[in-house]
């Protein structure tokens, strides 16, 4: 490393954001990390006594942001590497699950990582150097059915950091969308709110995929480590992708996704050709 870089992570007290920030602390750079409670503050800057620093700041309180970040700034030093980790993962038939879930998962998977990219920019576009991190999902370009509202969430956040590392790039500042596969998180076990089933006309389609999921929580191919690892050296690359895809799993039904896309741009090329003047 060039220097010791600064790395701010939402969401540290589980999942991805929690391994990230023990590899990060372990390979010596500063982690800040965004915690619910003090409690968990606490057990977190625990886990290093010069280098881990914890801010206690729900992402959907908006209003609160930039003063953390400003504080952060001020106190500790110039943030190098947004990660947007936090997150939730939402499972529920469209029509069975209400407007406020939707508003809800969209507040925390991308308002929120929004409101801390306009907080971090102007300093990183000010030093014209960083980088932001936003963890995606393969369900940013593939779709199952009963996670509507999830993959939505992260096909807006994909959209967005394709666009803003075009926007950023004159600033010598680097956006990634880190997209996971299946990884051995709490995503399908506590942390995933799952509404209530109402209409049995959904039964046959998804209450299989609903209990396939359950039964796979905890087992799943990918190792968060392993994906820290690969996020660090992504910190360290002159020239990070746009995109990363994470995992097998990923790599295959994305592959297998766009394929289907192709074929049918193709078949409905005529069509969409006629419509020009």
């Amino acid at each position: 490393m060039s220097h010791l870089k600064t790395i701010f992570i939402t969401g540290v007290s589980s999942g991805f954001g929690r391994a990230l920030a023990q590899v990060a602390l372990a390979s010596g750079y500063r982690v800040i990390g965004t915690v619910r409670n003090a409690s968990a503050k606490t057990t977190f800057e625990a886990l290093h006594a010069e280098n881990a620093f914890a801010c206690e700041l729900d992402i959907t309180d908006f209003s609160a942001i930039d003063a953390v970040i400003a504080d952060v700034e001020s106190r500790i030093g110039p943030i190098d590497v947004l990660v947007n980790n936090a997150g939730y993962g939402h499972e529920g038939v469209m029509e069975e699950s209400s407007l406020d879930e939707l508003r809800r998962q969209f507040d925390v998977n991308v308002f929120g990582a929004v409101a801390m990219i306009k907080a971090v920019l102007p300093f990183m576009r000010q030093r014209r150097r960083g980088h932001i991190i936003n963890i995606t999902s393969m369900g940013g370009f593939i779709t199952l059915p009963g996670i509507s509202y999830y993959c939505g969430s992260k096909f807006a956040l994909e959209g967005i950091s394709e666009t803003l590392s075009q926007e950023l790039a004159p600033f010598n500042i680097a956006v990634t969308a880190v997209a996971p596969g299946s990884f051995r998180t709490d995503w399908a076990g506590r942390s995933m709110v799952r509404s209530a089933r109402s209409i049995t006309d959904y039964d046959a389609l998804f209450d299989p995929i609903r209990q396939a999921r359950e039964e796979k929580s905890g087992k799943q191919l990918g190792d968060p480590v392993k994906a820290a690892q690969v996020i660090l050296a992504l910190m360290e690359n002159p020239s990070p992708p746009a995109h990363l895809l994470l995992g097998s799993d990923a790599l295959h039904l994305v592959r297998q996704k766009l394929t289907a896309l192709n074929q049918q741009i193709d078949a409905w090329e005529d069509v969409s050709r006629s419509t020009d003047g």
